[in-house]
């Protein structure tokens, strides 16, 4: 396995920041449970957002990615608006995400699934390739090149040929984390990505979020799995009801007699 992407084109840029001021979800909508939160972090505080279920982490998450337009307020991602935008148009903008419930091409190959995400970057249209154009052949050949070292990044190189759905469940996890990433992303959602892994999986994760973030990705979480939060977050975000109670480091999170109440305490 290598430590980076060898050939993955050129690595994010930096990630400058992101944030959403009192963005909200109304309750008249779909989903029905409100999503207010006001917050903005850096690269650097390594961010996760935690909450017990229906706390609205999820909705907050639609809201980024344009699933759900939001009925107020404001998301700011580089300083540019994102409300209105369709979810390609977010991914263009350099924000991936993978999903509580795994959504692969389950009928299609392992190498295929990632090749789906590089469409994000590539520019051949349908008449390059029945053409066979240059252009065509030389994105072909990078978007390869570019599938396969994330295969091996994310350490499930030996199963490309295999069917999605073949695989176990901790590597269609990393599966779909590695299509996620073939959009260039310069900030990455990933939404309970350790939930039904082992620990065995569980720790694999653990390092193969430390990876990605090493190579300039930011990378925010909203997980139920107190370990892997605390492991990899500096910067934890705690909802409850659709609204932020509580923001700080692991330390002061744990600490925290409202989030105990409201979450820590409500986990095994």
């Amino acid at each position: 396995m290598t430590d980076r992407p060898r050939r993955f084109g050129k690595l994010p840029r930096a990630w400058a920041g992101r944030r959403w001021k009192s963005a909200h979800r109304s309750a008249a909508a779909r989903p029905p449970r409100p999503a207010g939160r006001s917050s903005s972090s850096t690269a650097s505080q390594r961010p996760a957002v935690i909450g017990p279920n229906g706390a609205g982490k999820t909705t907050l998450f639609n809201l980024i990615t344009g699933v759900y337009a939001p009925t107020s307020g404001v998301i700011r991602f580089h300083d540019r608006m994102l409300g209105g935008l369709r979810p390609d148009q977010v991914t263009a903008r350099g924000i991936a995400r993978t999903y509580q419930n795994i959504r692969l091409f389950k009928g299609m190959s392992v190498l295929d699934n990632i090749l789906v995400g590089t469409h994000n970057w590539t520019k051949a249209t349908a008449l390059d390739a029945m053409l066979n154009t240059r252009r065509a052949t030389r994105e072909d050949r990078d978007s390869h090149r570019a599938a396969r070292d994330l295969l091996d990044f994310t350490g499930i190189r030996q199963y490309e040929s295999l069917l999605a759905m073949n695989l176990s469940y901790g590597d269609q996890r990393r599966l779909e984390i590695a299509r996620a990433m073939a959009t260039h992303p310069t900030l990455l959602l990933l939404d309970e990505p350790a939930a039904g892994m082992n620990p065995a999986e569980t720790a694999q994760l653990i390092s193969l979020i430390r990876r990605i973030r090493d190579l300039g990705i930011t990378v925010m979480l909203v997980e139920h799995h107190m370990k892997v939060v605390m492991q990899v977050s500096e910067n934890i975000v705690v909802l409850d009801h659709g609204e932020k109670i509580a923001e700080g480091g692991p330390g002061e999170i744990q600490r925290n007699d409202r989030v105990i109440e409201a979450y820590l305490g409500k986990v095994g």
